[in-house]
């Protein structure tokens, strides 16, 4: 069976734990794959999520001391009581002795990865929780690089190595499953406000019905 075996394999919110991967304000300053406020706007959906669904949340940052600069703003403000791991100097965080013994610590064994940039940081943790015995998503809407061919490249190499590829839209509704489950009353305003912001004429047209 296929890793991507749907519906064998799908999310479940009682198993998947939100990994947010150098969302830094320098290095989003580089990204041109995508608008970077769409970016921006699927970190604080997925940020949200990880809140409407309970799921528990490990941050970290990549020598945030230096070019690639803080934590984004959007992210603190969001989730500020998340654990952050400020890795000095590992590229893959998965190589950071905390950041490994914090994944560990959610005790999930599915793992949501955004992060910047896409074919490094992204790339390089999915993989290497593969090989820790997790199962990882790759929200690619809310991850970013240096170029389109980048993106692509590392889309591809992520996907062969078994990473299941995703956006923020199909977390959402992976781990709802039905709207009328518990936290379905508050992902049609996430998507209004974040993900989906066309979303927001669709609620207005219902309610005015």
């Amino acid at each position: 069976m296929s890793i991507d075996s749907y519906p064998a394999v799908r999310l479940d919110r009682n198993r998947a734990a939100m990994l947010f991967v150098d969302h830094q304000a320098g290095l989003l300053m580089g990204v041109k794959d995508h608008d970077q406020d769409e970016l921006r706007r699927n970190l604080i959906a997925l940020a949200k999520m990880s809140k409407t669904f309970d799921l528990p949340v490990v941050v970290t940052t990549s020598s945030d001391d230096g070019a690639n600069g803080p934590l984004l703003g959007d992210l603190v403000a969001e989730l500020p009581d998340a654990n952050v791991v400020r890795r000095p100097g590992e590229v893959d965080a998965m190589d950071n002795d905390d950041f490994r013994a914090a994944v560990a610590a959610t005790g999930r064994d599915q793992l949501i990865i955004s992060g910047i940039s896409t074919d490094v940081c992204v790339a390089f943790t999915a993989m290497s929780t593969i090989a820790a015995g997790y199962v990882p998503w790759a929200v690619l809407d809310a991850s970013g690089t240096w170029s389109g061919l980048a993106a692509d490249a590392a889309a591809d190499r992520m996907s062969r190595a078994g990473v299941i590829l995703t956006s923020t839209v199909a977390i959402a509704a992976e781990l709802l499953r039905d709207w009328r489950s518990d936290g379905g009353q508050d992902i049609g305003p996430i998507f209004a406000q974040y993900a989906i912001p066309a979303y927001s004429s669709m609620m207005a047209f219902v309610d005015r019905g």
